[in-house]
């Protein structure tokens, strides 16, 4: 169907206007790697703009040498993984108990959901409480505070409840009971917003800041993001004693390649997993 005047100018504009809104994010990080593969000599010189002069891979090789750096992402894995698991664990089992009509306490549940989104706990108080957990520098408060997101429950939970209820019916005259219902019948059918939303949770759990700052203090816990905090912050950290000999790296390098090793793994898995942001978010979150 030919398109007219009008439709054809929104259809361009909206075009340019992403291009444009792209570009923003994309660029400055394609400045930084350039930054990470280039000279210390043009980089003081401020000769890097979206292409590395006098390339060289020195950085990384100076960064992928350090142990503690090594360190931080197997902690990063670990939250990673394990933290997933477990919010897609207890979102679903909680999900699936508040979208049944039936469940009495659906309605209060879901009101204190919501309450928790508009109101968040006092930094004080939430420390003291971790503290008073016994998780205080543990990597399980960088997962079980996380555990789970009002956001992505709200999501499941409008998911669930399209699906037509003949299933669970159907499912029960067939001996089963809520449990084998779920996991075996309900999630299967459930796979669009199950990777939208541990897609979610991955990516806010490799991102962990918040957490690790207000609850950790011992280094061989930091996650990636706070070594690389400490790594930007304090200049001696990552150069270490370094005698005056030119070297062919320099603070800026080492920094910026560290900034794009602490990226690169969610920049490669992300477009594997991008079409399950529109498809499954648009079925989670309009209820028919």
């Amino acid at each position: 169907m030919r398109r007219s005047f009008g439709e054809n100018v929104f259809h361009y504009s909206n075009y340019f206007v992403l291009l444009a809104i792209s570009l923003t994010m994309f660029l400055p990080l394609v400045h930084v790697a350039a930054i990470s593969l280039s000279s210390p000599t043009q980089v003081e010189g401020r000769n890097i703009a979206f292409w590395p002069v006098e390339f060289t891979l020195a950085s990384y090789q100076f960064i992928l040498a350090k142990n503690d750096l090594w360190t931080a992402l197997g902690v990063n894995l670990f939250v990673t993984v394990v933290g997933t698991l477990f919010s897609m664990l207890i979102t679903v089992m909680l999900a699936y108990s508040i979208s049944k009509s039936e469940f009495k306490m659906s309605k209060a549940i879901m009101i204190g959901v919501v309450f928790t989104m508009i109101f968040h706990p006092p930094m004080i108080p939430y420390f003291l409480t971790i503290k008073g957990l016994g998780m205080l520098d543990s990597i399980w408060a960088l997962i079980i505070p996380s555990g789970i997101s009002a956001f992505n429950l709200i999501i499941v939970r409008t998911f669930f409840q399209q699906i037509p209820g003949e299933i669970g019916e159907a499912a029960k005259m067939d001996g089963c009971g809520d449990f084998r219902t779920l996991f075996s019948i309900v999630l299967p059918l459930s796979k669009p917003v199950m990777a939208t939303v541990g897609l979610f949770y991955a990516v806010g759990y490799w991102n962990i800041f918040y957490h690790a700052i207000l609850f950790i203090r011992n280094t061989k816990l930091y996650p990636l993001q706070l070594k690389v905090r400490e790594y930007i912050v304090n200049q001696e950290t990552i150069m270490g004693s370094l005698s005056n000999v030119m070297q062919p790296y320099n603070p800026e390098t080492l920094q910026t390649a560290v900034i794009i090793f602490s990226t690169l793994p969610i920049v490669i898995l992300y477009p594997y997993l991008q079409k399950y942001f529109i498809q499954g978010a648009t079925l989670g979150s309009v209820k028919e």
